[in-house]
């Protein structure tokens, strides 16, 4: 605990760089940035922006003052980290539910890492620190990784080096925005897991999802329930093939003859399975072919 106070106190005292012009760092290759980039200071609450990038949106209000009452009685254990902007100037990377409760009680300072990145260092940043650090709902981890993907053209390969989970893994959170908003909601919102909305990603008719997601929630459904679900609908969209019954249908030998003896020649009599067939009557010449037109005609 007291190397802890010790390095904080540190860091108030290197502070008074930060609002020296005389000392403005702009890059790692500024006089006394050694001092500054990298190591914890205490930074003004006010200079401090919130990130664009931040990948968090939603906030559990009880949960914030919680933390709140926390560091008004502790103080902020871990620092947050903020990318140097301008003169007294800061951009949140990671750490918005500590500057959050932080304000919440009044604190006038925060200890926060300092850096100096560009835009896409601070999106990579604060997706990583952020998922590492805090329970980011799965919908805004997708989103996250969806923004890598458009704005830093990363692959999932990359991103997968970058956070360090699996590529399966940020595959299974990207297909989740594949869902109905409605499901992406209540995700978001606790009331279905992310394994009910994996269960419905194969169905592309998003009006069956919407209908499954509802009784999911009306009756309380399990994830191995909606799966159950989700199989029993995909199977009714399978072709159904009747199997082929032998025909009950004959040609007795006395009906064979009937042809034979009106027609005049051997009439052949096929029936097939389903109880289609044909007739052929042979003839050997043109007269033979007009003879058996004119018995047809009657």
């Amino acid at each position: 605990m007291t190397k802890a106070v010790k390095k904080q106190a540190l860091g108030r005292g290197l502070s008074a760089l930060l609002k020296d012009p005389e000392n403005d760092i702009k890059s790692v290759d500024d006089k006394n940035a050694d001092k500054v980039v990298g190591n914890i200071l205490e930074v003004d609450i006010e200079a401090i922006e919130i990130n664009p990038f931040q990948p968090r949106t939603n906030f559990n209000e009880e949960a914030l003052q919680e933390l709140a009452s926390s560091i008004k009685e502790l103080g902020v254990i871990q620092p947050i980290t903020v990318r140097k902007l301008d003169f007294n100037k800061y951009q949140l990377i990671s750490g918005e539910r500590r500057l959050r409760a932080s304000k919440l009680v009044g604190m006038t300072t925060i200890p926060a890492y300092i850096r100096i990145a560009n835009d896409n260092e601070s999106l990579v940043m604060a997706l990583v620190e952020n998922i590492q650090r805090h329970d980011l709902d799965p919908i805004e981890i997708a989103l996250s990784y969806q923004r890598l993907i458009e704005e830093i053209q990363l692959t999932q390969e990359q991103m997968s080096e970058r956070v360090g989970k699996k590529r399966s893994t940020i595959t299974n959170y990207l297909r989740l925005l594949k869902l109905d908003p409605i499901i992406q909601t209540g995700i978001r919102d606790g009331f279905i897991s992310m394994g009910h909305g994996r269960a419905m990603i194969n169905i592309e008719d998003q009006d069956v999802q919407t209908d499954i997601y509802q009784k999911i929630v009306s009756q309380n459904l399990s994830v191995r329930d909606t799966e159950a679900l989700v199989k029993k609908h995909q199977e009714g969209l399978k072709p159904t093939t009747k199997a082929k019954k032998g025909s009950s249908f004959t040609i007795a030998e006395e009906q064979k003859k009937a042809f034979t003896n009106f027609f005049g020649a051997k009439v052949d009599v096929n029936v097939a399975g389903n109880g289609k067939g044909k007739i052929a009557i042979p003839f050997h010449s043109e007269e033979d072919f007009n003879r058996i037109v004119k018995l047809i005609n009657g």
